[in-house]
């Protein structure tokens, strides 16, 4: 997706479009709500060390909103992550939400879809992402829209 066209449906789907500044209140009640599904209170230097990242052009980190009406309620963030696999391009989705009161609306698949198209105007590659083992809900989304992987994940703090 290229910067100065969202794309939309004339079916009355989210229109997917990047993030700007005049999005800060509302990508903040969504992603507080973000975190608290996943049990985490992010404190206000997160919050503002994030909102800065996205309004960096020059940071990796890249985000989409999803809007209905004028009203935005979804995120997707991701950046370029290069693949030793294959020597190309490679991106991942590090987050993804959609507020509760707007699921089932198309909003999450139409963020995958516009983050996939972003990924591929800028050379292409595979676009991946986790989500919780019990997040049953977007798994379903997710199973419909991409291949699910025999990959387990690790963490450790560094």
């Amino acid at each position: 997706m290229s910067e100065s066209t969202p794309t939309t449906s004339a079916t009355g789907a989210p229109t997917v479009r990047p993030i700007a500044p005049e999005d800060r209140a509302d990508w903040q009640r969504l992603f507080l709500a973000y975190g608290a599904f996943y049990e985490t209170a992010f404190a206000p230097e997160v919050l503002d060390g994030v909102w800065a990242w996205l309004m960096d052009a020059r940071h990796p980190q890249r985000a989409l909103v999803a809007v209905l009406g004028a009203e935005v309620v979804g995120f997707a963030h991701f950046r370029a992550q290069p693949d030793t696999f294959t020597a190309h391009p490679g991106w991942f989705l590090d987050d993804l939400y959609t507020d509760p009161a707007h699921r089932g609306a198309g909003a999450a698949t139409a963020l995958v879809e516009a983050v996939a198209a972003e990924a591929g105007s800028a050379g292409g590659g595979t676009l991946r992402w986790i989500t919780a083992d019990d997040n049953d809900r977007a798994q379903r989304v997710y199973d419909r829209i991409a291949t699910r992987t025999r990959w387990v994940t690790y963490e450790r703090e560094c």
